[in-house]
């Protein structure tokens, strides 16, 4: 293997979680490692101008988690310490399903819940802690280097400048170039101008709107309440409404409110509870939240299309050039699936660089296909559900796409009064195993058989959660 010191050293574009974890992942085969970011990073956990989406619903699913501990070990006791909180799926769930409610079953899984500005913070300060990796904020990339055989490098310049000879560009050389810059990836064009073809993608823009809005718990569910999910039902033609509490640090909970084209949330705080009680499925949610303290302004978006790259599918692919994250797979982010699948793609690019050498040939291709996995299964959880709204897709779902989701919708019915398949499935939807599993001879017959237990007629909380939040 080629020494990682006459190389130069590998540049991250983007230092947002999924760049952060790629410098991460680079820094014990490179050595060296430049992590460029447009912004200017904040010391704590505080708002970040170029990731809006943080003020929404997130969350680590247990194979985001476990990837993460692979990648900065002692990170999960760090999140705990700082006010993350580890939650049991299924136990501590109570989520309606578009077929009824969840039973609460034994631990299979977990997520970490916190706010992503805590979360990226904790992340950020325990990869900057290495000194290998160099931030160079303020800085944006603006094209690359090299031929459509190999990228050699990337032109930088200072964020905001327009490029004129008072804003000279300078090129960096680099082994191996991340690009980690998230929905507003250049990299297509970067491509394009090497004289690489266009890469095929595609849009699934289900028109979903989100407003979310912090409150303080009562003080009796302060130190442990359960995730609460009321979902859409997708395919009825009509607009999906939903919304989800989930409790973080601090005694707060982060409540986001959804709605598709039809049938969005405003960004009206007087309006948050009327709609989580009247458009919803169940006032649940507007129950909780009428018995909490609200904190600070609705936060509103639009940005929630899921649209996907295949760079794996392309004929030529240059050297030396990665894509992960949203630049390659951007999410609906109600699911919650864009951080683990972030760690789960550094992962692979650092086990992919660890085997073979960051100078190897191929390994740009290999890491490409290795990252195509994870966003894989999470672009299937999410268009087996966003497909179906009205003005989602130019022509409607595909064969494909309803045979999946026909399946998919059959086993989370049986799910609702079977364990074994309750589990199986969040097998897939926590990113621990693949789709593959849904598949056996096993699920196949209790998918056809149907659930064992009768639906429950109301949601699961205990008497003694409904008590502390002040419902009894």
């Amino acid at each position: 293997m080629r020494s990682t010191t006459d190389r130069p050293p590998a540049v991250v574009l983007g230092g947002s979680l999924t760049g952060l974890l790629a410098a991460r992942a680079l820094a014990d085969v490179t050595g060296r490692v430049t992590l460029v970011e447009r912004d200017t990073l904040p010391a704590g956990p505080a708002p970040r101008r170029g990731l809006p989406q943080a003020r929404h619903a997130h969350q680590l699913w247990s194979g985001g988690a476990r990837a993460l501990e692979e990648l900065v070990p002692g990170i999960g006791d760090r999140l705990r310490a700082a006010g993350a909180r580890r939650l049991p799926v299924t136990t501590d769930m109570v989520a309606l399903s578009p077929h009824g409610w969840y039973r609460r079953w034994a631990e299979s899984h977990h997520m970490l819940l916190a706010g992503r500005d805590l979360l990226d913070a904790t992340v950020r300060a325990a990869v900057l802690a290495d000194g290998r990796i160099e931030v160079r904020e303020g800085t944006e990339a603006v094209g690359l280097t090299g031929t459509a055989a190999a990228v050699t490098g990337v032109r930088l310049r200072p964020a905001g400048a327009r490029g004129g000879a008072a804003d000279p560009e300078e090129v960096v050389p680099a082994g191996l170039v991340v690009d980690a810059t998230g929905r507003a990836s250049r990299a297509p064009r970067w491509l394009t101008g090497l004289g690489l073809p266009e890469p095929e993608r595609r849009v699934v823009d289900s028109g979903v709107a989100y407003a979310s809005r912090l409150f303080r718990a009562p003080e009796a569910a302060r130190d442990a309440f359960p995730v609460v999910n009321v979902q859409p039902a997708p395919r009825t033609g009509e607009p999906g409404r939903g919304g989800v509490l989930l409790p973080i640090e601090d005694g707060q909970w982060l409540v986001t409110l959804f709605g598709s084209r039809g049938g969005e949330p405003t960004a009206d705080a007087s309006d948050f509870v009327r709609y989580a009680r009247a458009e919803l499925r169940d006032p649940i949610i507007a129950d909780l939240v009428e018995r909490a303290e609200p904190l600070g302004e609705v936060a509103f978006t639009r940005t929630t299309a899921n649209r996907r790259l295949f760079y794996e599918r392309m004929r030529t692919w240059p050297e030396n050039f990665v894509v992960l994250g949203d630049a390659l797979c951007a999410l609906n982010p109600v699911y919650g699936h864009g951080m683990s699948v972030a760690a789960q793609q550094a992962l692979a690019l650092k086990r992919m660089a660890g085997r073979h050498g960051t100078g190897s040939p191929g390994l740009a291709r290999r890491v490409q296909k290795a990252v195509s996995r994870p966003a894989s299964t999470a672009w299937d959880l999410a268009l087996g559900m966003d497909v179906f709204y009205p003005g989602a897709t130019e022509h409607g779902p595909g064969l494909r796409d309803r045979l999946l989701a026909a399946y998919v919708e059959r086993l989370l019915y049986t799910a609702t009064g079977n364990g074994r398949v309750a589990r199986r499935v969040t097998d897939v939807t926590s990113l621990e195993r693949g789709p593959e599993v849904l598949l056996s001879p096993g699920l196949l017959l209790a998918a056809a058989v149907g659930p064992l237990k009768p639906a429950l007629s109301g949601p699961p909380l205990t008497g003694d959660e409904r008590k502390r939040a002040g419902l009894d």
